[in-house]
């Protein structure tokens, strides 16, 4: 389907980006248009691909202007611009909301305008009953993109759809970097919490959720991934083991806005989710505005159905996790193994 057409990859010089950007580069498509405001990141990706598939276009989705400018002859879009970080976003929610929130509809509004044929936004974990400010304004981002593809419809000339991402492993702000980090330095592993669960995925499985929504998405969909998740306590010691490190672990709390577990779907998308094999498609609520039948009408089967979250799905023993770690290039390059 991406034959001889035109990819914007916005966020374009993230940890997403980069990995979506290879695999796209090995298709047939004819472009990739990377957009991001991180110049140094775009002039880095420029000398390292010598690729003359790939334009590099500066500007914020947060200024509609610069949006509309790559937008001409775009068939496709990833939209994986946003402000990732738990804490920052906690001190800066105004901040979360103009890329994550109003960034998102000027994309979505582009997009449309310019007769783009699939839109696929990219959410995360923390938009399932958020907490704190990244995971609200990631939740109200997944809430203007379902409209807009409910306000589309079926034959609607663009199809937009979100996926839904756990705990992507050695991208941009998590944890095993920073880790590993430590240990080379000889450092305390710092643990909020050892019995904190997250779901564990890699880039390559982040991609192929990508690709899956281009291919399959109707309009208002949302992707999820079934993903493993692992303890805090057991991805550090896998860390410990493969690098054969002499350091300790240190327990310094939960720190702001976070959970003890993630959801990937709540229990309300479990009760209309479609089972894919692989993937949960949740597709968009389609029901009018006529609130007077929510009065007399509910889902008696909602109470039936349990959330998926990182507590109750597949717990990967220390073993695995360490085989999971070994297809991570950074480590496979630190153990030499390449």
């Amino acid at each position: 389907m991406f034959e001889n057409g035109v990819l914007l990859i916005t966020g374009g010089t993230g940890s997403f980006g980069n990995a979506v950007l290879k695999r796209f580069l090995d298709s047939d498509i004819k472009e990739i248009r990377i957009f991001s405001r991180d110049e140094k990141k775009q002039d880095d990706m420029r000398h390292h691909l010598q690729n003359k598939k790939v334009k590099f276009y500066i500007g914020d989705v947060r200024d509609k202007r610069s949006v509309d400018a790559v937008m001409s002859g775009v068939d496709y879009i990833f939209h994986a611009a946003a402000l990732k970080q738990v804490p920052s976003c906690e001190f800066f929610p105004t901040q979360a909301v103009r890329t994550n929130i109003l960034g998102t509809e000027n994309v979505l509004d582009s997009a449309i305008q310019h007769g783009v044929k699939n839109v696929v936004v990219l959410s995360t974990d923390k938009a399932a009953y958020p907490i704190n400010a990244m995971g609200i304004s990631k939740a109200m981002m997944e809430k203007v993109a379902i409209a807009k593809g409910r306000q589309l419809g079926e034959g609607g000339a663009t199809t937009i759809c979100c996926t839904r991402y756990g705990n992507v492993m050695a991208s941009r702000g998590s944890v095993i970097p920073l880790w590993v980090e430590q240990i080379k330095c000889g450092n305390p592993i710092t643990i909020t919490d050892p019995n904190m669960t997250r779901f564990m995925m890699t880039l390559d499985d982040a991609v192929d959720l990508v690709i899956y929504a281009f291919q399959h998405g109707h309009n208002g969909d949302l992707f999820v991934q079934k993903a493993p998740a692992v303890t805090l306590k057991i991805l550090a010691e896998s860390l410990q083991e493969l690098y054969k490190a002499d350091v300790p672990i240190r327990i310094i709390g939960t720190r702001h806005g976070e959970k003890l577990y993630e959801s990937l779907v709540t229990r309300e998308e479990m009760a209309k989710a479609e089972d894919m094999g692989n993937y949960y498609r949740i597709p968009c609520d389609d029901r009018d505005l006529n609130y007077d039948k929510y009065f007399v009408e509910g889902q008696e089967k909602i109470s039936k159905f349990e959330d998926y979250h990182s507590h109750n799905t597949y717990r990967l023993s220390l073993n695995e996790m360490k085989q999971l770690l070994l297809k991570l290039n950074m480590i496979k390059e630190d153990l030499c193994l390449k």
